[in-house]
C-alpha cells in the first residue's frame, strides 16, 4: 500500500506453496481477509514470492493473466518479489540449502530472468500512467563455508564467475526495459555468512567486480559510453537493506546508508524484520539464563548465525544456532541471532529483539527517502517456541499495522 515512507507490503513467502497452485490457494485463503482489515478503501501492496516450480508455472499466459484478474478484483498490487529461496521454504530443512543453487548456476540465473518477466507483466501503473519501478532480492551470490574462502584465488574465481551471471541479468533488465517501459532492479541482500555479508562487502564487490566487468559488457553491448554503462549497473543493481541481517552483524543503518552514498549506491528496498539479541551478565546465573533464553529458539529448519560481540569489542561468527550454544563463555559481552521474530514484540524474556534497528531505519527513510520500497518479512511463525506462535492472519495484520502506525507519526 501507499504510505507517506513509500510502499509498503508483505511478504508472501510466509505462506507455503511450492507449487503456483498451492501458493496461489494459500494467498486467496489470506489476503482477502488482511486487505479488509488492512487496506479497506485503498490497494494493498504484496511482495510476491515464488518458488522455481512456481514461477514456471506462473508464467504460462493462462495463469499469469489469471492472476493479474485476481489482483484487480481483490485490490491487491505487486511491486516486489523475493528471489532469494528456490526450493522449498517450509515444512523441510533449509539450513545452507537456501542460496542453492547460488549465482554460480545458469540455475539462479534462469530463475531470476524468469522472475522478472513475471514482474514486468504485474507491475501497475500510478495514476500519471507510469508504471511504477519494481525490485527483486536475491541471495547474497552464495554461502562462503562451501568455499576455500581463505584463499584469495578461489575468492577471485567466485566472485568472477558469481558476478558474470549477475551481469546476464543486467543485460536482461535493459532489455526488457527498452521493451516494456519498466525499470526493475536487482537487489542483492547481505546476510551472515553469505558471500557478500557487510555493506563494506557489498561495496567492495561493486567496485572491484560488478562495475568493471559490467562496464566492459555493456560498452560493447550496448555501445555505451563508460559513464552511461556505470550509471545502468547502478540503476539495475542495488542492495535490499534486511535490517535482521544488518543488526546480527551490529551494522548501524546511519553509517549504512552514508557508506553506500559515498560511492553513489542505492538501496532497493527495505525488508523489515527484526532479530533477537541479548547483553551477558557478569553473574554465572545470569549468563546461564541468557544461554537458555537462545536455546529456546533453537530448531532444525532455517540457519540462524549468531555473532558474539566480545568484551574488548572484536566479533565472532557461528555458523548456526548450535555452535554458539556450545562456545558461549566468560568473554561474550553480546549475542545477536538471526532468528525473524516478530516486530512488534520488543522483548522475550531476558532477550531482545532488534526492533530498535526497525525504528532507526524507517526514521531515516522517513528523513531522506533513500528507496520507496518496504517489505514486511517475519517468515518464521511455524517455527516459533511454543507460547509464541499465534494466528497467522492476526499477526500479519499486527506487524503491518505497527510499521504503519510509524508511518503515521
Amino acid at each position: 500500500m501507499k504510505t507517506p515512507l513509500g510502499h509498503l507490503g508483505y511478504c508472501t513467502n510466509i505462506h507455503p506453496g511450492e507449487s503456483w497452485a498451492d501458493h496461489f490457494a494459500a494467498l486467496q485463503q489470506a489476503v482477502p481477509e488482511l486487505k479488509q482489515r488492512l487496506s479497506p478503501d485503498a490497494p494493498l501492496g504484496l511482495g510476491l514470492r515464488l518458488a522455481n516450480e512456481a514461477s514456471e508455472e506462473l508464467e504460462k499466459p493462462e495463469n499469469l493473466v489469471a492472476f493479474q484478474q485476481w489482483l484487480a478484483d481483490t485490490g491487491c498490487y505487486i511491486f516486489t518479489m523475493n528471489g532469494f529461496p528456490f526450493g522449498s521454504f517450509h515444512h523441510t530443512v533449509v539450513k545452507d540449502q537456501v542460496h542453492s543453487p547460488d549465482w554460480t548456476t545458469e540455475a539462479r540465473v534462469d530463475y531470476t530472468k524468469r522472475l522478472f518477466r513475471i514482474l514486468s507483466v504485474l507491475l501497475p501503473v500510478d495514476e500519471l500512467g507510469n508504471a511504477i519501478p519494481g525490485g527483486l532480492s536475491t541471495s547474497p551470490l552464495s554461502y562462503r563455508h562451501w568455499f576455500e574462502w581463505e584463499q584469495p584465488a578461489a575468492r577471485d574465481y567466485i566472485f568472477s564467475q558469481t558476478t558474470q551471471n549477475v551481469l546476464e541479468v543486467v543485460v536482461e533488465l535493459i532489455r526488457l526495459r527498452q521493451q516494456t517501459d519498466r525499470l526493475m532492479h536487482l537487489d542483492l541482500e547481505p546476510e551472515p555468512d553469505g558471500i557478500i555479508e557487510t555493506a563494506d562487502e557489498f561495496i567492495a564487490w561493486f567496485t572491484d567486480y560488478l562495475l568493471p566487468m559490467g562496464i566492459e559488457q555493456l560498452t560493447d553491448q550496448f555501445g555505451l559510453t563508460d559513464e552511461a554503462a556505470e550509471a545502468a549497473i547502478c540503476e539495475h543493481v542495488r542492495l535490499c537493506y534486511d535490517v535482521c541481517h544488518f543488526a546480527v552483524g551490529y551494522e548501524r543503518p546511519a553509517e549504512v546508508l552514508d557508506k553506500l552514498k559515498n560511492y553513489g549506491l542505492r538501496v532497493g528496498k527495505i525488508q523489515i524484520s527484526a532479530a533477537l539479541k541479548a547483553a551477558f551478565p557478569v553473574d554465572a546465573d545470569g549468563r546461564e539464563a541468557v544461554r537458555q533464553a537462545f536455546e529456546r529458539f533453537n530448531e532444525p529448519t532455517y540457519l540462524h548465525q549468531v555473532v558474539a560481540r566480545t568484551h574488548d569489542g572484536s566479533l565472532l561468527r557461528f555458523t548456526d544456532l548450535p555452535n554458539a550454544l556450545a562456545a558461549v563463555d566468560d568473554t561474550h559481552a553480546e549475542w545477536r541471532a538471526h532468528f525473524h521474530v516478530p516486530i512488534f514484540v520488543p522483548d522475550y524474556g531476558v532477550l531482545q529483539s532488534t526492533q530498535d534497528d526497525i525504528r532507526e531505519v524507517l526514521r531515516l527513510q522517513a528523513e531522506r527517502a533513500f528507496t520507496n520500497q518496504m517489505e514486511v518479512e517475519t517468515y518464521t511463525w511455524d517455527v516459533l517456541p511454543e507460547g509464541l506462535k499465534l494466528d497467522l492472519i492476526d499477526s500479519i495484520e499486527r506487524e503491518m499495522k505497527w510499521v504503519l502506525n510509524f508511518s503515521d507519526e
